[in-house]
């Protein structure tokens, strides 16, 4: 197995290790929640790099590097939403798309056919890493830093508030690239899913 193939196994390890943060109730969990992410979303441009620039693409890694990606965003979302971080119907919007583009690859590929990338897909993945982590910063800086520096219950509401708006701003950027993109999946390949005989 070579170093990328490493990198995205790794990958899935550490969205475990996230949760089990997250979820742990522990002090300074979510900080510790954050940081991990942070490390998963870098093997996440390390590995795809590795693999491009040293030849290194391999089936396996063309299974398991966008299967990483998905159980690392998907799993921080069903997180947040057990958390009451934000509204259960974001997270189903933003899985029911994961789902619904992974079914269309393998219905292409059972066709013998090749659904990519595009620019638009890799567009949401980046936005969907930048919202979670902006949802992080500001729960680690409430729970973490806030109440581990013992401050006024005022000040603790009063100061995450800027992270509020800017989560909110970023989670619906997020969420429109999102359905966007597989909107776009499906437009490009409408004959992948109605052709005769499927």
């Amino acid at each position: 197995m070579n170093l990328a193939n490493k990198l995205t196994l790794t990958r899935i390890l550490l969205a475990v290790l996230f949760l089990l943060m997250l979820l742990s109730g522990l002090p300074g969990g979510t900080t510790a929640a954050l940081v991990t992410f942070i490390i998963a979303s870098l093997t996440d441009y390390f590995d795809g790099h590795i693999a491009r620039s040293r030849n290194m693409i391999t089936n396996f890694g063309k299974l398991m590097d966008p299967l990483a990606d998905k159980i690392m965003v998907s799993s921080a979302f069903i997180a947040f939403v057990g958390l009451h971080w934000i509204p259960s119907w974001i997270a189903v919007a933003i899985i029911g798309r994961e789902f619904a583009v992974t079914g269309l690859r393998n219905l292409a590929a059972s066709q013998g056919k090749v659904v990519p990338a595009d620019g638009f897909g890799k567009a949401k993945t980046v936005s969907q890493i930048v919202a979670i982590i902006t949802i992080l910063v500001g729960y680690a800086i409430q729970m973490d830093l806030m109440e581990g520096l013992g401050c006024c219950l005022w000040l603790g509401v009063l100061f995450p508030t800027p992270f509020q708006w800017i989560t909110w701003i970023l989670l619906a950027v997020a969420l429109v690239l999102t359905l966007y993109s597989g909107a776009n999946y499906i437009r490009q390949n409408w004959n992948i899913i109605f052709e005769k005989g499927c």
